[in-house]
């Protein structure tokens, strides 16, 4: 196993899933619902990955999308979510009037969202046109569940660690690291139209 690619892989979930960049919304939802059950919310994320990693491709064949169209896809997704982050505009408006506890919307959409699983199939397309291991990508997906979990218990301590400030220039680092990923991911699958 290249551990190099394991960091590299690891860290693009990390930014991508921008769990410490979605504290204050975290936060905001947990004093709404009166608390937060951390273990489930991670449980639930993560199983919906993990099954995306496993059947996103069958389930893509069933649609008539190969798996590069979906990465390009994906990549303009990922492009998205980093403007977001660095220019503070939102694309994407989350359901403010939503009830619903740890499932919708902190599993689904904000843990493991479109951006994360759209990542796990274009990091697995990326994996597959180079015959690499594609289960670095689910050991990332653990190490970064295993942080989601510390993070969603911390909630209130990294509020105050970090302050306004410091998770205002979290987000906007990682929203460039997104976009930088984005690029890489396009320009590796793009080649493969019209051949």
């Amino acid at each position: 196993m290249n551990f190099d690619e394991l960091l590299t892989v690891t860290f693009t979930l990390f930014a991508i899933i921008d769990i410490v960049g979605s504290v204050p919304m975290l936060i905001s939802l947990k004093e709404k619902m009166g608390g937060l059950n951390a273990l489930k919310a991670t449980l639930i994320s993560g199983a919906l990955m993990i099954v995306f990693f496993f059947i996103g491709k069958p389930f893509l064949g069933l649609m008539g999308v190969d798996i590069k169209s979906f990465a390009v896809a994906g990549s303009i997704v990922i492009f998205i979510l980093g403007l977001e982050m660095v220019l503070g505009i939102e694309f994407f408006k989350p359901d403010k009037d939503s009830k619903a506890g740890t499932l919708v919307p902190i599993a689904f959409p904000l843990i493991a969202g479109s951006g994360t699983l759209t990542s796990i199939m274009s990091l697995k397309a990326t994996f597959d046109k180079q015959d690499k291991n594609e289960y670095i990508i689910l050991l990332a997906i653990f190490i970064n569940l295993i942080i989601i979990y510390i993070v969603l218990l911390s909630l209130n301590k990294i509020e105050r660690l970090l302050g306004k400030a410091g998770l205002m220039a979290v987000r906007k680092f990682f929203g460039v690291i997104l976009l930088a990923i984005a690029v890489k991911i396009f320009t590796t699958n793009i080649p493969a139209f019209g051949k």
